[in-house]
């Protein structure tokens, strides 16, 4: 193995912290405290997307500490950003609030001080529930407190340079005619009306016009007022193209990942923090969204969102940082249905781990066990829980719909997965079961069938949905896999793939029972 594969716990976040770290000695900076940032969205629903932003950077931070380094996650919420348009399920009401800082906006369900704060508390709450530690900033504190007032002013008196600079590497023009820099409108609240078109660098100050703009492919009425703002205490904050590279001067950020969706904001940002500036730019690592299943990327306008709250009433917080922490290039393919197969995989990781399943590929362990930590924010466990199929858990939820807790548990105990009721397991089935009222169609497991295999299969969806059922429906199994030269034990790991996409489970004729035998032959007939 070489020693590129082997740095840090031998996955993709100590390849790119380490990457970090060359680049910061080479740059001669300080490193007695390394600062990673995640930006957080405030004007829509949160979803996986915006949390994995986070995740992936306090990976980040995990991975420095791991390397010896002090470092902190900042994450800043951009509540100063204005309203486009109106989330899905959200009240119509908002409408007139179209432009308007989200901090400004109140909360239309009226448990936080602003819209802002209503969202940033959702993806604040979803960190929280998975053990991530950060430090909080929002947008609308920073700029009252002036913290970016000295990069402000000097991107002020470069904006016909950044303009010019804007044009050549996105080809937006907007920002030779305007400053990169919106004001609050004093008059009407209204953000990106209000455009500026000189800045007083005497007075720290520039002078703007409130103006009929379109937002969100809308039209929205300027009130014509003609303002001046100070731009060290006025509300008004830095165009997105400029905003990210005063960010990181001002609060020393040496790493931020960022969306294929924003990679022109960065393209520009990385050259005014380097030109302009005069602050390196911080290290980046490019990731790809997240699609629904349909192949859609997942936004809050197109109410398609996954929310952690929503995966948490069917999943645990591990299998949502399994998620994000198995890689972190490619698009993916995300829904509710994938849950089942984390569920499963994180205790594959957890028997690798212990020494449970043996893995000869060095390199393949290495990583397994690495992710394994970092899916447990490098405190991984003293030693494994107790495993209980995730899918087996969804089948015995379907059967049980009374007393359900209490009727999987006995039937665990009967089939001997487990040896005794834990609060762990009581708490899978929770999970399980709420994944079965919400989902009862499971998601069909891929198999290679030979026709020797299938003949069987069909003979034994026969046998099952006969009238009288078979005496001994283990028995029926077995020899009906020997009449049709199949070996028994290869016969059982493709029942138990076709019914909890595993190769193995409980003694599977009671089970098979339990289900119900004409349910299971309606399953393997969906196979032939």
């Amino acid at each position: 193995m070489s020693e590129a594969e082997t740095i840090g716990k031998g996955i993709w976040i100590d390849k790119l912290t380490h990457e970090l770290l060359e680049r910061e000695k080479s740059l001669g900076r300080n490193l007695d405290l390394i600062k990673v940032e995640s930006g957080l969205g405030a004007s829509g629903i949160p979803h996986i997307g915006s949390l994995g932003d986070a995740v992936r950077a306090y990976g980040v931070k995990l991975a420095l500490e791991n390397f010896g380094y002090k470092s902190e996650l900042i994450a800043y919420s951009d509540d100063l950003d204005g309203l486009r348009k109106i989330p899905e399920g959200f009240p119509e009401s908002l409408e007139e609030h179209i432009g308007k800082p989200v901090s400004l906006i109140p909360d239309p369900f009226g448990c936080h001080e602003s819209y802002g704060m209503h969202m940033s508390s959702i993806l604040l709450d979803g960190l929280d529930q998975l053990g991530i530690r950060y430090e909080f900033r929002r947008a609308v504190e920073t700029y009252k407190q002036g913290l970016l007032k000295d990069q402000i002013h000097v991107i002020l008196q470069n904006s016909s340079k950044i303009g010019d600079k804007i044009s050549e590497l996105v080809g937006q023009e907007k920002f030779q005619k305007y400053l990169p820099y919106f004001p609050v409108c004093s008059n009407c609240s209204r953000l990106y009306t209000a455009e500026s078109t000189k800045y007083l660098p005497d007075e720290k100050k520039v002078l703007y016009k409130c103006h009929d703009t379109e937002i969100g492919s809308k039209m929205v009425k300027g009130c014509g007022h003609d303002g001046e703002a100070d731009i060290t205490k006025d509300l008004g904050k830095l165009a997105w193209k400029v905003e990210f590279a005063a960010r990181w001067a001002a609060f020393d950020i040496r790493f931020e990942a960022y969306g294929k969706d924003i990679m022109d904001s960065v393209k520009v940002n990385d050259w005014v923090s380097d030109e302009i500036l005069n602050y390196p730019h911080p290290h980046h690592v490019k990731y790809e969204m997240f699609l629904d299943k349909g192949g859609k990327k997942i936004s809050k306008s197109l109410g398609n969102v996954i929310t952690a709250q929503k995966w948490l009433e069917y999943g645990s917080p591990k299998s949502i940082l399994l998620l994000l922490y198995k890689r972190i290039t490619g698009a993916r393919e995300l829904g509710f249905d994938d849950i089942p197969s984390l569920m499963n995989e994180y205790n594959e990781l957890e028997d690798i781990y212990f020494g449970r399943i043996k893995v000869d590929n060095q390199a393949k362990l290495t990583k397994s066990k690495g992710l394994f930590e970092y899916v447990n924010l490098l405190n991984p466990p003293k030693e494994s829980s107790t495993h209980v199929n995730y899918r087996l858990l969804i089948e015995l939820s379907n059967i049980f719909k009374e007393d359900r807790t209490q009727r999987v548990m006995k039937k665990l105990l009967d089939y001997g997965v487990i040896k005794n009721p834990q609060p762990e397991i009581e708490k899978l089935i929770e999970l399980a079961g709420n994944y079965a009222d919400e989902f009862d169609k499971q998601e069909k497991t891929e198999i290679d069938l030979d026709e020797l295999a299938k003949k069987a299969l069909k003979e034994l969806s026969t046998a099952l949905d006969a009238e009288e059922e078979p005496e001994d429906i283990q028995n029926t199994i077995y020899q009906i896999a020997k009449s049709n030269d199949v070996q028994p034990k290869d016969f059982f790991k493709i029942l138990y793939k076709i019914i909890l996409g595993t190769s193995r489970g409980p003694k599977i004729g009671p089970f098979i029972s339990d289900i119900g035998r004409k349910q299971v032959a309606k399953t393997i007939s969906e196979y032939l």
